[in-house]
């Protein structure tokens, strides 16, 4: 029995793993444009997917993970009008009908079908598309809807339980893309070694830790144009047994100490304590110092940047969805400072 289930846990990740993740931001962008020039987004769907839609939908017009506005996330399965459409049409229109009465130019409309041929989400797709709606579908690996939606979003899989489990969690991912890229903060990720100060390789004594000239007023610039400064820095002295973290932290206080003091503000300090050879997924390029931050601050990543002065520094703002600046001895961080803000 253990083993059966094991199967079934291990073909619902490997059906996840496979989902386009292109597919899901553009799906986000979709909606995000919609809500800012005024519009809705609409959900529709039968049965489990009908369930998937009101979930969705609360997601939005409630809250996903951030403390903000409501967002219009509508679903299209309130009984009272689904069964006297039904009863005065037919169960091919409930959608349809709904759609003509509530959608306009510009809304967002999202069908879920685990076939991809429920005519009646698919009727109302295209009512949708004539009325200048712009459409997304999240189907199974088959069906019409996909070929008739402005967007697809495919969940690799014809077996239903594992569509409507690709469903969620794709569906979770474009509500934290749509949250944060509505309401979500920017930030400036920085690198600290060579980037901020100077690097002093292991460095034990906070008295030889110095910022570079013109940081702290830099990094306030940054704080009066709205941006979060949150530094990122790989710290291997710590398991290397070099480096205490207290005496990491006490380091860390004195340069949040000295940007205090040329009016700047550092809201947060990330440090990945591994080892190279660890393997870890916190040592830049990995992003879990930069997921951390997100889930932590709520950060739109899109809107954001990375500092830093080497590769691995790049390719973590990269990965991570910022803009990247790379600093060297002939282009500061002040520079890099200036290119942001302008």
């Amino acid at each position: 029995m253990k083993e059966l289930v094991v199967n079934e846990l291990v073909r619902s990740s490997g059906v996840i793993s496979r989902i386009d993740p292109l597919q899901i931001i553009e799906a986000a962008d979709i909606i995000i444009e919609s809500l800012r020039n005024g519009g809705q987004a609409i959900f529709m769907g039968n049965g489990g997917s009908s369930a998937d839609a009101q979930h969705i939908a609360a997601e939005l017009s409630g809250r996903y993970m951030l403390e903000r506005p409501a967002m219009p996330g509508v679903c299209l399965s309130n009984v009272a009008p689904i069964t006297a459409i039904a009863n005065d049409y037919s169960y091919d229109r409930v959608f349809e009908r709904q759609i003509e009465a509530f959608c306009r130019s510009g809304d967002a409309v999202v069908g879920l079908s685990t076939s991809g041929n429920s005519r009646n989400v698919i009727l109302a797709m295209e009512k949708a598309k004539e009325l200048g709606a712009c459409t997304i579908s999240f189907t199974g690996d088959c069906g019409r809807m996909r070929e008739i939606a402005d967007h697809a979003v495919v969940i690799p899989s014809t077996e239903t339980p594992r569509v409507q489990e690709g469903y969620v969690v794709s569906c979770h991912i474009m509500c934290g893309l749509v949250e944060r890229g509505m309401y979500g903060k920017k930030a400036v990720f920085i690198d600290r070694d060579d980037t901020i100060a100077k690097d002093v390789p292991y460095c034990r004594d906070p008295g030889d830790f110095h910022l570079f000239p013109g940081v702290p007023e830099s990094i306030a610039r940054l704080n009066r144009a709205g941006y979060l400064v949150i530094v990122v820095t790989n710290q291997s002295g710590v398991a290397r047994g070099i480096l205490d973290a207290g005496i990491l932290e006490s380091i860390h206080e004195k340069m949040r100490v000295e940007v205090a003091a040329g009016g700047g503000r550092i809201d947060d300090v990330l440090f990945c304590p591994h080892h190279p050879d660890d393997l870890c997924l916190c040592r830049k390029p990995e992003i879990g110092m930069g997921e951390q931050a997100v889930a932590k601050h709520g950060i739109d990543t899109r809107s954001s940047y990375m500092i830093g002065d080497k590769d691995k520094d790049v390719e973590f703002g990269r990965r991570l969805g910022c803009r990247t600046i790379k600093v060297s001895e002939s282009f500061t961080f002040a520079d890099a400072v200036d290119e942001i803000i302008g």
